[in-house]
């Protein structure tokens, strides 16, 4: 461990906790408080604590400082991060970077200043997983400023001092592999979380009315992986107890009172759900009541860890029904003694202390772990998040005990252990999990309670205590009597219990282990019994998951680790998907309910069930996304990389194709997600963003998605479209004409366009917007054989680009220059609706087939009449004219400018801007677009054919296309060229 001096000689070593606490306190414990200064780093919230110590005999120049949890983040490259960016799927195989948020800039400046000074890096984050994973994001930081750092990382499990000593003498190399699971579970967690969040949030937010979300504007509807099994725990339990339905039941109770007190039998059937046989079998046993003694078992008795009874049967073989000449009163001898013992509890680890504060003291996970955590930062627990349950050999148990012996509580209990001659002692047995990083939580320092204890600071304290005390105490002893007769071939049996040796249980008060004392009775003894009465009950439902029912249910499940266990749970509660009440037992929201549902309905059988069914020894298992499976193989394949049997790159692209298949087939069937929301929620009238959600009459199946159907709706802004419900999965749109002013699904069916039923739409036109040639009704289909719609697209555009205006003028026939393209016999019209007009430039097209001259409209070109030296332009959001404006500012003084007068609109365009068209400039708007059917090319190429603007001398017009913007240098966007826009470009469609 050489490395090389600083001033002086000293080697100078940069230390790193994972808290400021941590820092201080490590600080203070290496330094013994002599010479140990305070200065201050880039961050206000990370001091820097500077002091001299010896590492394996060289004098080191120590600098200790802090970052707080995590130094980085992970996240999506900037063009993926916007929710409508792109398709959720594409975040399968979308680039991924770590980088220093901007909260931590300065945490990161004081590591690189301080780095740059050392020659040593010791790294004092928590010995796990998530903390070795910090440890490398230190080390990037710093060595990416000073490459010659020997790097080093101390290992220790409680803020003590015996402990941080041992951990200086001991350094070792930090973990990769560690480091490598984390980052595979993060990168895991960021794709799928995001995926699907993303995907149920577009689709069911704006669709259902959601009663519960105070802002349901903002409301998101996430998906973890870890998350989402935990929810369906909760959710299978309810659908348990919704779904029982009570059964009667009968059962025959005996009981038989005497000077020593009441004996209860039970019937050893138990009892039966047939009323008939179990009235014919009490009618035999009151017809003949006398009783037998059959056997009595007497016992040193204990039980296992849970509190479940061990009871012997009778090892003789009893009749039924009696037989014919036999008599029914049967002797057995008497069954020999077996000793059992109650054994104490298994050493504490996090699962474990979670679920005991939940039972005993109903604490909420998270909470019990925000308490451990500030007594483990002071120093009087050790670390709380281990899911180690056995002391290792090296572990000094009796010194542990030996400072609990002043307590006034249990002190006296940590003396008899101490005392060999009372023969409480007794090593803990371990219960078999080993994370090779902490020990058992236990005690690390004396306390009686400290004044700035909380109640549940206290309480959780004492539970640690005393649950260390019990795990290295003998277990309990008690005698227990089982008692069986026999009345008329039925056999019934009582059972006493008396504790002869508490041993643990004097201090572990948490538990009790008691029962009644029965009489005594004597081989061959017959009574009458007091009371024999045929009961009748009703079986009962499961109860709902308790927190610790739910920690249980995680635990087995591999759901999470013991480290995130309360973090899942927490979100359930903060993303209103699941309560709980008084007694910290949960039940499903409609919403938590309608999620698990949508996707258990799915019934979605994975192409991987023979892996599960392998894994979890089944004959077929689907990976239904509410279930742990997936999660459980993903957890295992994450430890598998900590410890170098798998490969990181490997578990990544395994874990994600699976989760990417289930995504797709999850999107597949999004329709169980709309039934299922459908029950517990109304559908909404409002509408997402982009306006597609609001559901209108079917028109067809979508033939992009072919899974979703296209349906005919209204903007706010009154125009309307035909789009896909599988939005924004699927953009598939068909834009109609903007001169529409009312539209209507029918019941007629286009018998030309397949695959049908394509229904058509009735259309009405506003007269004014179209040519003179078109009817104003029209019954269109837009399934593609349409042409008079196709042209009415071409010559319209597919929004409206008049403004409504009260005044209409009469058709006003300008002198204006036709385009070099016309042929000559072309016509011009502008038709004006107050100050707005329509120009409409007819040209004359020859069928070389037939011979005949047909007249054809061009375009359509918003144009702008100037009206007494007046200069504007239509705002691209409401329409509404922009007065040209001059600017007064510094910069921009005298420059001239239009502007929207509505504050909600923003619209704003210098005057300077406006000149891209030959001749004289002149104002025009920029109106936004429409996508193509395939949702591509956005606000391209919508309006008439390539053209040029002329002056109109008469008036100052100006041309500009359908859009509002300038023609010059536009070009198709679909070949490139420029002598037409896309939707008139003959390779179209190809």
């Amino acid at each position: 461990m050489a490395g090389g001096g600083g001033r002086g000689g000293m080697t100078k070593v940069l230390n790193v906790a994972e808290k400021p606490s941590v820092a201080k306190a490590v600080s203070g414990i290496l330094s013994r408080g002599q010479g140990l200064r305070v200065r201050e780093g880039r961050s206000r919230y990370n001091k820097i604590f500077e002091f001299v110590y010896t590492i394996n005999g060289q004098q080191c120049q120590m600098s200790f400082t802090s970052v707080t949890g995590h130094l980085m983040e992970l996240e999506f490259e900037d063009r993926y991060r916007k929710w409508h960016s792109c398709d959720p799927v594409d975040l399968y195989n979308a680039p991924v970077r770590k980088h220093v948020p901007q909260d931590k800039l300065d945490i990161k400046r004081t590591l690189e200043e301080e780095a740059r000074k050392c020659q040593w890096l010791v790294l004092w984050l928590d010995c796990d997983r998530e903390g070795e994973n910090i440890a490398f994001e230190v080390v990037e930081v710093c060595t990416h400023v000073n490459l010659n750092l020997n790097v080093w990382r101390a290992r220790f499990s409680a803020l003590i001092e015996r402990d941080i000593h041992d951990s200086v003498r001991n350094l070792v190399r930090p973990n990769q592999l560690f480091s490598d699971a984390v980052d595979v579970r993060q990168e895991i967690d960021l794709r799928i979380g995001a995926s699907f969040t993303r995907f149920q949030t577009m689709l069911l937010k704006d669709a259902f009315v959601i009663d519960f979300a105070t802002d349901d504007r903002n409301l998101v509807l996430s998906y973890g992986p870890c998350q989402f099994p935990t929810l369906g725990f909760i959710v299978e339990r309810y659908w348990e107890i919704q779904s029982h339905e009570p059964e009667e039941f009968w059962t025959i109770n005996c009981t038989h009172n005497s000077d020593e007190g009441t004996a209860t039998f039970n019937w050893m059937r138990g009892h039966l759900f047939d009323y008939t046989c179990a009235v014919v079998i009490y009618e035999m046993c009151v017809q003949e009541p006398t009783a037998s003694w059959l056997v009595q078992h007497w016992a040193p008795v204990g039980v296992n860890g849970w509190g479940t009874s061990q009871v012997r049967t009778p090892t003789s073989t009893k009749l039924l029904w009696p037989a014919a000449g036999s008599d029914p009163r049967v002797v057995i001898s008497p069954a020999s003694n077996v000793e059992k013992l109650k054994y104490p509890p298994h050493p504490l680890n996090t699962i474990e202390l979670e679920k005991r504060a939940s039972r005993y003291f109903r604490m909420s996970s998270e909470h019990t772990m925000k308490v451990a955590e500030d007594l483990y930062q002071a120093g009087f627990i050790s670390y709380p998040r281990t899911e180690t349950d056995s002391f290792s050999e090296r572990t000094d148990l009796h010194t542990i005990v030996r400072e609990q012996q002043g307590h006034p509580a249990w002190g006296a209990y940590a003396q008899r252990l101490l005392d060999p001659g009372a023969g409480l002692w007794r090593n803990p047995s371990g219960g078999g999990h080993d994370d090779k990083a902490h020990p058992p939580i236990h005690p690390t320092k004396f306390s009686t309670g400290e004044s700035g204890w909380s109640q549940d600071h206290r309480t959780l304290y004492e539970l640690v205590v005393r649950h260390f005390l019990a795990c290295v105490s003998k277990p309990a002893v008690g005698a227990e009597t089982t008692v069986e007769i026999d009345i008329a071939g039925e056999s019934f049996s009582a059972t006493g219990r008396v504790i002869l040796a508490k041993n643990y249980l004097e201090v572990y008060r948490f538990e009790s282990w008691g029962g009644s004392v029965i009489p005594t009775f004597t081989q061959g003894q017959q009574f009458t019994p007091t009371t024999l009465n045929l009961d009748s009950g009703v079986t009962r439902p499961p109860s709902l998951l308790s927190e610790a029912d739910l920690l249980n249910c995680m635990d087995k499940a591999g759901i999470g680790t013991d480290a995130t266990m309360h973090d899942h749970i927490k979100k359930l509660l903060d993303r209103f998907y699941a309560t709980k009440d008084a007694n910290t037992r949960f039940s499903p929201t409609n919403l938590g309910e309608a999620l698990v549902m949508g996707y258990d309905d799915m019934g979605v059988i994975g192409r991987y069930s023979n892996i599960l069914a392998g894994l979890y020894n089944a004959s077929i298992m689907g990976y239904e996304l509410w279930k742990p499976y997936l999660r459980a193989m993903m957890e295992c394949d994450m430890k598998a990389v900590s410890v170098g049997t798998k490969r990181k790159a490997e578990v990544l692209a395994t874990c994600l194709q699976q989760m990417k298949t289930c995504f797709l087939d999850a999107r597949l069937n999004k329709v169980k997600l709309f039934e299922a929301m459908g029950i517990f929620f109304e559908r909404s009238n409002r509408s997402g963003g982009d306006d597609q959600h609001a559901v209108g009459d079917v028109v067809r199946r979508c033939g992009v998605c072919r899974e979703s159907d296209m349906v005919l709706r209204r903007k706010p802004d009154g125009n309307f479209m035909v789009g896909c419900l599988g939005y924004p999965q699927c953009r598939n749109v068909v834009w109609l004409p903007g001169s529409i002013a009312e539209a209507a699904v029918t019941t007629n069916v286009c018998t030309t366009c397949t695959p049908g039923p394509v229904y058509m739409i009735q259309f009405k036109f506003r007269r004014l917007e179209i040519p003179p040639n078109y009817n104003v009704d029209h019954l269109g289909c837009i399934g593609g054989c349409d042409n008079t719609l196709r042209q009415l697209i071409e010559v319209c555009g597919t929004g409206s680009r008049i403004p409504t205006q009260e005044d209409e003028g009469e058709p006003l026939h300008l002198p204006l220059a036709a385009p070099n393209e016309v042929s000559q016999g072309s016509r011009m019209l502008v038709s004006t609706v107050g100050r707005w007009g329509i120009l409409q430039w007819i040209a004359p097209h020859v069928d070389l087939n037939r011979g005949l001259k047909e007249w054809t409209h061009k375009m359509v070109l918003i144009v702008y009449v100037e009206k007494a030296g007046e200069s504007s332009v239509p705002c691209n959001k409401c329409g509404a004219p922009c007065p040209l404006r001059t600017a007064n500012t510094a910069n921009n003084r005298g420059k001239k400018f239009y502007s929207c007068q509505s504050h909600d609109c923003n619209f704003f365009v210098w005057e300077d801007n406006l000149n891209g068209i030959n001749g004289p400039s002149g104002p025009h708007s920029s109106t936004m677009g429409g996508s193509s059917e395939r949702g591509r090319g956005r606000g391209r190429g919508r309006g008439g054919r390539s053209g040029r603007g002329r002056q109109a001398a008469a008036n100052d017009v100006t041309f500009v296309s359908a859009t509002g913007e300038p023609i010059s240098g536009r070009r198709c966007f679909v070949c490139g060229e420029p002598s037409h826009f896309a939707n008139a470009c003959p390779n179209r469609g190809m």
